[in-house]
């Protein structure tokens, strides 16, 4: 007996284009700030004020490079396994030319550590103790400066020796380093439970166990509530020349210079502008999507689920909000919010929605890893204004088990997709790009698995679905990058979420997103 053979439609997703300047489009970040500049270009350049926390030497090496922002940076010669013409790379202009901010050096307010200090610190038997003592030894700087200093800083900059990279996060196994002894024993995870002495011991000085020990967490935490956005910049990506290894080479492999150029400066507009430097274009109007995020909250006795959302608009920036914490957890790999507490997140979307643009959204797009129950979806679209349709998504990422293949020698193209049904399609972020004439990846690419589960009232067509998801891909404003391989409502979930579980962000507001990167 024949079965009859199912035909899968492919489509192709054309490549979302950006807004710069003067309301020009472009597909590249790069060459979009190259010829027209940031979307909100005001007519003169803005001034920024810097502050930097580091070593001396850290604090030169910030400098040196702070310098080299201002004149054009070159893209090193092609290699003898190069192809003559790389377009995926490009010179850096300058970054008043491309971003339409300057800063004078010499005007950047400096606090220098010593790096004997550091290295005590990083050195602490107790790992939790030494991360909260290094990440101490940063942020009372600034804390001081607030307290004794009038002159406002737009943005943070920490430049990191070597060993806070490699010691000051979770899976640190420290090895051969000598532990100094501090004030708690080696084996302590968690503060001392003593219920009887309650009255005698302050607890209070053991907050930092209610933290992972990983220092960009706790810095992000923490500046949460100081209201600074920070950059962290390790000091062998500034100067990889100045750590070698026994044979003369650079210990740390880094991008060329232009691209490091490119990527500092994107990181310093985004974190000192109101707006981002490029938004998307022909975005439809009143829509608006939410990336939900659970992380379990560490040595919580209960535990208890942080349920976190992004809400990014067509601008491109985003807001981060704290959903209730709760027993949200049903199995290893789902979470489900109660209903009480799902209503509550979604009226604060919409609340900061109508904030900002004075009406409600027409669409909501709700975008996760896991699926939506009867109580949890019910409540979602009860918290919606009437002419206000929401609808939940889930991207998931594939390991391997779906390939497509193309003639030629490169991979599928980035945009394609494999329609299974009306809800349900197959989708390469990934992939050869024409207008770069290449494939950044080390393999053939996976596609992401996209299902669009529940909706208000009519399903929206799986390709718009997909179209809008093409383009979170490019609005990542930590880095100049043509692309992402994840949107960006689900590229930074894990992250946020990392932050908001941190004791030392208990009760922090509502932040832009641009404080958790």
């Amino acid at each position: 007996m024949k079965f009859p053979e199912k035909s899968l439609p492919t489509l192709f997703i054309e490549e979302p284009p950006l807004e710069f300047a003067y309301g020009q489009t472009c597909p590249s970040p790069k060459d979009g700030l190259y010829l027209y500049g940031p979307h909100q270009r005001p007519k003169r350049a803005k001034e920024i004020r810097v502050g930097i926390v580091g070593t001396t030497a850290g604090i030169g090496y910030f400098k040196a490079w702070a310098e080299k922002l201002k004149r054009r940076v070159h893209v090193p010669p092609p290699g003898k396994t190069d192809k003559p013409n790389r377009l995926h790379l490009a010179d850096f202009p300058g970054i008043e030319e491309a971003f339409a901010i300057s800063y004078t050096v010499d005007d950047f307010v400096c606090y220098s550590l010593e790096k004997s200090h550091i290295t005590d610190a990083t050195s602490l038997l107790n790992q939790h103790e030494a991360v909260a003592k290094t990440v101490a030894l940063y942020a009372d700087k600034v804390k001081r400066h607030d307290k004794d200093e009038e002159q406002a800083i737009d943005v943070w900059v920490f430049v990191l020796p070597e060993e806070i990279f490699e010691r000051c996060k979770p899976e640190a196994k420290r090895t051969g380093v000598p532990k100094l002894r501090g004030e708690f024993a080696g084996r302590q995870k968690e503060r001392f439970d003593a219920p009887l002495f309650a009255g005698i011991l302050d607890q209070a000085e053991e907050a930092f166990f209610d933290d992972v020990p990983d220092f960009h967490r706790q810095v992000k935490a923490q500046f949460l509530k100081l209201g600074h956005t920070t950059q962290m910049l390790r000091e062998t990506t500034l100067a990889p020349e100045e750590f070698t290894n026994a044979a003369g080479y650079p210990t740390r492999k880094t991008q060329d210079p232009a691209t490091i150029a490119w990527n500092l400066a994107t990181g310093l507009y985004y974190k000192t502008q109101p707006s981002p430097p490029w938004k998307l274009s022909g975005i439809r109007p009143g829509v608006c999507y939410v990336g939900l995020v659970y992380k379990v909250i560490p040595n919580d006795k209960r535990d208890f689920v942080c349920c976190a959302a992004q809400m990014f608009l067509s601008e491109g920036d985003g807001v981060v909000f704290r959903g209730a914490n709760g027993p949200w957890k049903t199995s290893d790999y789902e979470f489900h919010l109660g209903a009480e507490a799902a209503k509550s997140l979604m009226e604060m979307v919409i609340a900061a929605y109508r904030e900002k643009h004075n009406e409600n959204p027409r669409e909501i797009f709700i975008h996760g890893r896991t699926f939506f129950n009867n109580k949890e979806w019910e409540a979602f679209a009860s918290a919606v204004p009437e002419g206000t349709n929401v609808v939940g998504v889930r991207i998931q990422s594939t390991d391997g088990d779906v390939k497509l293949y193309r003639d030629g020698d490169y991979p599928v193209l980035r945009g394609s997709a494999v329609v299974l049904d009306d809800r349900n399609a197959y989708l390469w972020t990934n992939g050869y790009a024409p207008q770069l004439d290449t494939y950044i990846g080390p393999e053939t690419p996976n596609p992401l698995f996209v299902s669009v589960l529940r909706s208000k009232e009519a399903f929206p067509k799986i390709e718009g679905v997909l179209r809008d998801i093409m383009g979170l891909t490019k609005i990542n404003y930590n880095a100049c990058n043509f692309n992402d391989s994840l949107p960006v409502t689900v590229r930074f979930a894990d992250k946020v979420g990392d932050v908001l579980v941190m004791g030392s962000a208990k009760d922090a507001e509502r932040q832009p997103f641009k404080f958790y990167v």
